[in-house]
């Protein structure tokens, strides 16, 4: 994982309005959100069975992450890369993973090793600079 220095860190907007502005940036609500928590993620580079994200940690001040009205705010942004099994999964869902992917399957590795840090750090930057223009 990598730790962005970013002037996202610590904007407040309401939940709704941001993921109306980043949808069509491709920024999705992470699967790991609940009514308090939550962030936005983007994925940055997929390969192989490896995908380096960009994630947009956020809290909810007031309200509930199911509301479009929930008030948030966001926490220091990150670079992560997750590696999948690109394989066969001959288990239980293997109707699901019949192309050899698996969209559903935990990564093998939740925190992989990141090649090339500055590459990935600016870039993830520059990602969140768009964001901040968006963020009031």
């Amino acid at each position: 994982m990598l730790q962005l220095k970013t002037d996202l860190e610590g904007k407040q907007a309401y939940f709704g309005q941001v993921r109306n502005s980043i949808q069509g940036l491709g920024y999705s609500i992470g699967g790991n959100w609940d009514y308090h928590k939550g962030s936005f993620d983007n994925v940055l580079w997929r390969e192989a069975g490896e995908t380096i994200y960009l994630r947009l940690p956020f809290e909810v001040l007031e309200g509930d992450l199911d509301h479009q009205e929930a008030y948030i705010r966001f926490q220091t942004p990150y670079v992560i890369k997750h590696v999948v099994n690109a394989g066969l999964d001959r288990d239980e869902n293997s109707l699901l993973t019949s192309t050899g992917f698996n969209q559903f399957q935990d990564p093998l590795d939740k925190d992989g090793k990141i090649e090339d840090k500055n590459r990935w750090m600016h870039a993830g930057e520059r990602a969140v600079e768009q964001i901040v223009r968006l963020v009031h």
